[in-house]
């Protein structure tokens, strides 16, 4: 029978479930266990699709097109279990399923009310999530606990152990125990209150996980134990990890979570824990061979969660090529402010990528543009292909006011809009292109290189592209497209052929990239950087 656990939070938000529950996911797998992760969000959109970065940070977006939260990441990351649209569901989507249900008269005319018709339909989309091919689904719900929003979830999960046996199910609270400078100790207060409010909704913990700025003494433990009615040694430290993310599995190990689970769960099935690969990848991350800058020049570059997975995806490729690599985070609108020369002077690489809306937009062709006609090693992602056309179609092509439809709808050389501008359908339903795509990749080219092979699929998320009518204007001044669709109709990837490496996406590899196996096209964006490193530090001596 699959056994569930469910992953809570309290005292404050951004404690670092999504994380956490990513790390005992990678355990769990260490030790041999089929495991599927899943997040409930409580808040009222239908998706995050339409939610600000600057709110909400990056959307996520899986194989099947769904739109998802951030977490599912760092889920996607740390784990090998597959994700689907059933790995992540909103309050929103519950409530519109139960709506759509009850104007097809599902309910035979009953009152619809939340406890049992909402707690039904949440607990339904946990129990997809079983079956016999999945030893241990993980459940992480979003918010904290005392919000308001979250109380149908919490509802949800209560009911369920019921449904399942208490001994087939593992409540894991994470809560903050903060330091006070001022009285120079830790204070449990926050963790005893927050555990009171789980267990006046029915739910008692069976492992604390407590974020620290410092060690918990035996003591503290002592008192979390006794006061929140659990033994002491289920309340387990997590202290804040200033060098990696990728400490937190290694740091969770040292506190016995992993067998704790796997003793409370009775989980016959699990192995001795084997996490040599990870210890190896953190062997590599303190002992860099080289030290390399990046510029990442965005529209929401100042917000760090705003492009997550690029962060990462550099990240992994620096622990590839053993490389400690400095991010330089750039505003695109503060380029054409203050000049591309003051702001991006010094960088070995230019990464360009998605995102949505006109501001900073010249600021990103500028900075393409640089990358260039310096032979700064270049790559970009969506967006960032898109102003890389813009700039070629206007600096070399000849296309004097090339721009995109989607900021300028008269431009006189539209070089990239919408599919239906191209067929001069005036109905334009602007629908996206959503999840993983099938690419053909020209042999001979950096990207067949750097993927060793010229079939692949890629996760999208965009509405514009590439306008054929200028593709062999193009292809006449220099422009490489390496990667189409399998028809050809759809321009994937551009290179430049004479240039160290200069290479551009439609769609976002960063999905696709973990720490234990870094994407190619990153992999070879930081080699292409390490190289103008090393010669620069050559011809300087």
């Amino acid at each position: 029978m699959t056994k569930h656990i469910f992953v809570t939070g309290g005292v404050v938000s951004s404690l670092g479930k999504g994380l956490t529950s990513a790390s005992m996911g990678m355990l769990l797998e260490s030790r041999g266990l089929r495991v599927r992760m899943q997040k409930l969000d409580p808040y009222i959109n239908v998706d995050p699709g339409t939610m600000s970065p600057y709110q909400h940070g990056e959307v996520y977006v899986l194989d099947d097109g769904s739109e998802t939260d951030l977490d599912l990441g760092h889920y996607e990351r740390f784990t090998s279990g597959p994700l689907t649209r059933d790995s992540n569901y909103t309050t929103g989507q519950i409530y519109l399923s139960v709506i759509e249900k009850e104007r097809k008269g599902q309910f035979l005319g009953k009152t619809v009310q939340v406890i049992p018709h909402i707690t039904n339909e949440i607990k339904s989309v946990i129990r997809r999530m079983g079956g016999p091919d999945v030893d241990v689904v993980i459940t992480e719900i979003g918010g904290t606990v005392g919000d308001i929003e979250s109380l149908p979830f919490l509802e949800a999960i209560r009911q369920f152990a019921i449904d399942i046996g208490r001994e087939n199910c593992l409540y894991m609270h994470l809560t903050l125990v903060p330091y006070l400078k001022a009285a120079d100790e830790l204070k449990t207060k926050p963790t005893q209150h927050s555990v009171g409010d789980l267990r006046e909704i029915g739910i008692q913990p069976d492992i604390l996980v407590c974020r620290c700025e410092r060690s918990i003494s035996r003591e503290d433990r002592e008192k979390i134990a006794l006061f929140c009615n659990l033994p002491v040694s289920s309340v387990i430290e997590e202290k804040d990890k200033d060098f990696s993310i990728y400490e937190v599995p290694l740091s969770l190990v040292d506190n016995g979570l992993d067998q704790l689970i796997v003793d409370h769960l009775k989980l016959t099935t699990a192995k001795p824990l084997d996490i040599t690969p990870w210890t190896d990848l953190l062997h590599r991350l303190r002992n860099p061979r080289h030290e390399i800058s990046i510029a990442v020049v965005g529209k929401y570059a100042e917000h760090k969660d705003a492009y997550k997975s690029i962060y990462e995806a550099i990240d992994h490729a620096g622990i590839h090529h053993n490389t400690q690599i400095r991010v330089g985070r750039v505003q695109s609108s503060d380029i054409e402010r203050e000049g591309v020369e003051r702001l991006l002077a010094g960088y070995q690489g230019i990464l360009v990528p998605g995102g949505f809306g006109e501001r900073g937009i010249e600021g990103k062709v500028q900075a393409i543009r640089f990358a260039r006609e310096r032979g700064i090693p270049f790559f970009g992602i969506c967006l960032g292909m898109q102003c890389a056309v813009i700039d070629y179609g206007r600096e070399v092509v000849g296309l004097s006011g090339a721009h995109s439809t989607e900021f300028d709808k008269n431009a006189p050389h539209p070089v990239i809009c919408l599919l239906d501008e191209q067929r001069n359908v005036t109905d334009v339903g602007g629908t996206m292109r959503l999840g993983s795509q099938p690419t053909s990749l020209v042999a001979g080219s950096r990207a067949a290189e750097a993927y060793a092979g010229h079939d692949i699929e890629e996760r999208h998320r965009h509405r514009y592209e590439f306008n054929n009518a200028y593709r062999q204007a193009f292809v006449d001044a220099g422009m490489w497209f390496s990667g189409t669709s399998p028809d050809g109709q759809l321009v994937e990837v551009i290179e430049l052929p004479n240039h160290p490496w200069f290479l551009a996406v439609q769609y976002h590899p960063e999905f696709k990239s973990k720490p234990l196996q870094a994407h190619p096209l990153f992999s070879g964006f930081v080699g292409a950087a390490i190289d103008r490193h090393l010669q620069r530090t050559e011809s300087d001596r």
